[in-house]
């Protein structure tokens, strides 16, 4: 256990984490340089396209040190998205150290602090390293300063380099092996391990990654997982060095995986502690939860004779995601769907993607929304995430909505816009604090469902791309929610109603009416789209219909004439209208979710 580094990389989106882990990998020569590609732990298309890591991945690198003694250092990337802070947690609970990341020309930003606390509320030894020193636009000295003032943390520790030139890697190595303490355990007692994720292979099932902190797991043992006390056999165990590696046991200290032969990965808790059948630790590892989605949407396919294969692909993303949940669902308007739950709206649009693409699949999503808690009348607790649910207004006594606490850290002088866009959004400010002479942080409490739609897209163009922004869930706050509605032609379109809070319900009326307008074809008889909060009509939008000129052959003579074609055209189109269905196009759905002109 002494050649043992168990380590974690944490960092702000997009400040080379994934990058410093390549040239890790390719330093250990754990992979040939004509097997390597950039990314490499990244294994997801859109992980690629988009330049982020969604799932954490582990690898076990053997490295010879400068002492001559060779080590194993076990490396788990981590995601660096908000969306995904408890798969973190779960990965640095596996970890003695961490290595912070900090870009040599943006700075400590949100996310880096509240790694940076995840990390120190697990003990860990952190080693800040400044990356893409090799930028003209890096100012290192800057950097670390702040380190030490924002972070509070000692400055001759700090490593530098640039992981896309491949400068400081060896230092980054020695760091790990020379700063980071071994793991502690005991390879002769119960066996107690910590799943920090999983994955699924089609071949052989649920592959399990965990850590040990306790004991040692060979082929052939009985392990039960302490959540859902399910018992399985090992099949096989092993390290994963970019391919899996089977070993034939593994101890206390080490990160590797097992194979069980289990079916599905929602069996397997990220956070759930593995141990013997017979032999049982006395307690499991602390801080497991089961992730709690916050951000509703219904998904429906575009053609409803595709709901079979919207029920498999469902199925089998489910295997690869375990946080994803999901329940069926129907609409007068859509068909029969599924409603989702989702960690965050980037969550959303990575599941949504990878349903329309892993399994070719054209869909619709209604317009997201979060878990509102009604208390009615008679003094029972409602938990309502889909508007259509929402019960009768006479019935409910208070409403309560979430409220998260958000950090945002901005250089000063945009401090006046970000104060506007979170105080249009409900917000209430708690506090701001200098971090440096020109970068503040600012506290502020805001609903959850302003957050979900853009509010971080147009944080981040209103601070040109330096605010960074982060939250965690503080709990309820009592509200006046009210349903809005969308009427058709007088015909209530379910899949387009929103809870929203009353001072809002006019303007988001009001822009649904809009664009819906723009979205519906005309047809051969007026369109009526009307906004309404029950029977109350509050904003109104007409579509005029083509019209005929049916008094083009009436030449001179009589009114009566033109008058009794126009009666006859009148009522044909009162007719029409009564048989008439308004088709409501797919861009529709989607063109209601968008708040501002993009």
């Amino acid at each position: 256990m002494k050649h043992i580094r168990n380590f974690s990389i944490i960092a702000h989106i997009d400040h080379g984490k994934s990058t410093l882990s390549d040239r890790l990998i390719q330093a250990t020569g754990i992979i040939t340089d004509r097997d390597f590609k950039d990314q490499i732990l990244d294994n997801m298309d859109i992980e690629r396209e988009r330049g982020i890591t969604i799932k954490s991945q582990s690898v076990c690198l053997p490295y010879k040190a400068k002492d001559g003694k060779e080590y194993m250092l076990n490396l788990i990337d981590t995601p660096g998205h908000v969306d995904f802070t408890y798969e973190v947690s779960r990965a640095l609970a596996s970890c003695e150290g961490a290595f912070l990341l900090v870009d040599a020309s943006q700075g400590v930003e949100a996310q880096t602090l509240a790694n940076l606390y995840l990390a120190l509320e697990h003990d860990l030894e952190v080693i800040p390293v400044i990356n893409k020193i090799d930028l003209p636009s890096a100012e290192i000295e800057w950097v670390k300063q702040q380190i030490k003032d924002d972070l509070g943390m000692d400055t001759d520790n700090i490593i530098l380099a640039s992981a896309k030139k491949g400068i400081g890697i060896e230092d980054v190595l020695e760091g790990a092996v020379t700063k980071l303490p071994p793991p502690k355990g005991d390879a002769s007692a119960p066996l107690k391990a910590l799943i920090f994720d999983s994955h699924y292979d089609p071949y052989r099932g649920t592959v399990v990654h965990f850590r040990i902190f306790d004991g040692t797991i060979k082929v052939g043992d009985e392990v039960v997982f302490m959540s859902n006390k399910a018992v399985h056999r090992v099949e096989e165990v092993g390290i994963f060095q970019i391919v899996r590696v089977p070993k034939k046991e593994l101890y206390a200290g080490q990160v590797g995986y097992l194979i069980a032969g289990i079916k599905t990965v929602s069996d397997t808790k990220c956070g759930d502690t593995i141990t013997h059948r017979k032999n049982r630790c006395d307690k499991p590892v602390e801080g497991f939860k089961d992730p709690k989605p916050v951000v509703f949407s219904s998904i429906y396919p575009v053609a409803s004779d595709d709901y079979e294969e919207l029920t498999l692909a469902m199925e089998k993303l489910k295997l690869n995601d375990a946080s994803v949940i999901y329940e069926k669902d129907s609409s007068a308007a859509l068909g029969f769907g599924f409603r989702c739950g989702f960690l965050g709206l980037l969550h959303l649009e990575v599941v949504q993607e990878r349903l329309e693409r892993e399994y070719d699949l054209s869909l619709i999503l209604t317009a997201p929304s979060v878990q509102y808690e009604v208390v009615m009348q008679d003094g029972e607790k409602v938990i309502i995430d889909n508007p259509s649910l929402f019960p009768d207004p006479t019935t409910i006594a208070i409403t309560r909505e979430p409220f998260i606490r958000a950090s945002i850290i901005v250089p000063d002088r945009y401090m006046g816009a970000v104060m506007k866009l979170c105080l249009e959004r409900r917000g209430i400010n708690k506090n701001y604090q200098y971090l440096t002479n020109n970068r503040l942080e600012m506290i502020f409490e805001l609903p959850l469902a302003e957050v979900i739609y853009d509010f971080y897209d147009r944080l981040k163009s209103i601070t040109q791309g330096y605010g960074s922004f982060d939250y965690d869930i503080i709990g309820y706050v009592e509200t006046d929610l009210v349903k809005v509605d969308v009427l058709i032609n007088g015909e209530r379109v379910d899949a387009l109603s929103q809870l929203v809070h009353k001072d809002n319900a006019v303007a988001r009326a009001r822009n649904s009416c809009e664009r819906l307008k723009k979205e519906i074809p005309r047809q051969m008889y007026k369109v009526a789209i009307q906004g309404a909060i029950g029977a109350k009509i509050i904003s109104r939008e007409t579509i005029t219909p083509f019209r005929k000129d049916v008094t083009a052959k009436c030449y001179g003579g009589d009114i009566s004439r033109k008058r009794k074609l126009l009666e006859k055209q009148k009522k044909g189109k009162k007719r029409m209208k009564t048989v008439g269905q308004v088709e409501i196009p797919q861009s529709a759905f989607l063109a209601v979710l968008k708040t501002s002109d993009e």
